[in-house]
């Protein structure tokens, strides 16, 4: 990779880690705020959440300092929308989740066939993004429902 793209990888992933520390906050609010009969279950998927946020955020900002850059000590947007039904939780995750994919996504724009090591981190990623959309999306879905969840 050229040193103009090296620069603007490290910019990337100094978002992602933003981003990805943004999750570590908000699924631990998240998981404060469930109410109710499940709330058991989806408090521990919650908390998992956050941790796997934290370890994204950490392997996010260990490339960085590969790349020999310096790792933000940002955080990512925390916009409180004050709803805090399930459904609305699970609205809320899915569009900060899709801010982090879309961060990934132009990572592995940049670095595609350019860089391996960032090029398979980001598609590794966004795999794991997409299956994380996909089971909020089944959360919001009423039982018997086949049809993806939309706005």
């Amino acid at each position: 990779m050229q040193e103009h793209d090296t620069q603007q990888a490290i910019t990337l992933l100094n978002r992602i880690m933003e981003l990805e520390l943004a999750g570590v906050v908000r699924y631990t609010h998240y998981a404060l705020m469930v109410f109710g009969y499940h709330r058991i279950p989806i408090v521990s998927w919650m908390k998992k959440n956050a941790d796997e946020s934290l370890a994204h955020a950490t392997k996010a900002g260990e490339l960085v300092t590969l790349l020999g850059g310096h790792p933000s000590l940002a955080i990512g947007p925390l916009l409180e929308t004050h709803q805090h039904d399930m459904g609305d939780i699970l609205r809320e995750s899915l569009a900060h989740e899709q801010l982090a994919r879309d961060a990934y996504y132009a990572l592995l724009a940049l670095t595609e066939g350019k860089h391996v090591l960032l090029e398979e981190y980001a598609r590794d990623m966004i795999v794991e993004e997409e299956l994380h959309a996909d089971e909020v999306n089944k959360m919001l879905r009423r039982p018997g429902e086949t049809a993806a969840w939309s706005e």
